[in-house]
């Protein structure tokens, strides 16, 4: 009688548990998707000089990846712009469109990089096109509930192209 009333809580226990979804490491800061780190520069580089190496990277093309640069304020040293990344889901054409906000504050032998405002906007039939915040999905994503299939990929898209992202910035105030 034990055995088959301990059996039965573990089979229940075990249903009742949350899917595993695999681990995907995306920082948030008060509940929101939030990309921030700052780096010092080996150099004894000036402002100015890394002002001018932010605004380089800003025009270089990357794949899947749009910037714009929508303003640039030497005496503060912060430069703001839009980033988009472009997602790839599925082998069936389904893709999102991933668009943040960037901010670069260069100051004397560093600067600060931070990506926040993150809007997601799916290219796919039979969904609204419009773009929306990433952080329902993001957090019903960690409870184990994903809203589709698709969901594991987009947010491994977005770690990966965010990374690839802030090491290219870095490759870039790092080129004397």
């Amino acid at each position: 009688m034990f055995k088959t009333l301990f059996f039965g809580a573990l089979i229940l226990f075990s249903l009742n548990t949350p899917a595993q979804t695999s681990k995907i490491d995306i920082p948030m800061k008060k509940g929101k998707v939030y990309y921030e780190r700052s780096y010092r520069i080996s150099d004894s580089s000036q402002q100015n000089e890394l002002f001018k190496r932010a605004e380089k990277w800003f025009k270089q093309d990357f794949p899947n990846t749009q910037k714009i640069k929508i303003s640039a304020d030497k005496t503060t040293g912060e430069i703001t712009g839009t980033g988009i990344f472009k997602i790839v889901t599925s082998n069936t054409g389904n893709y999102y469109f991933m668009r943040f906000a960037i901010t670069i504050k260069v100051y004397n032998s560093g600067y600060t990089y931070t990506a926040d405002k993150f809007y997601e906007k799916p290219i796919e039939s039979g969904i609204s096109n419009e773009y929306s915040k990433i952080e329902y999905r993001w957090w019903d994503y960690r409870q184990g509930k994903p809203w589709s299939k698709e969901d594991e990929t987009l947010f491994k898209g977005i770690a990966s192209n965010e990374t690839a992202l802030m090491a290219s910035l870095e490759d870039e105030m790092n080129n004397r």
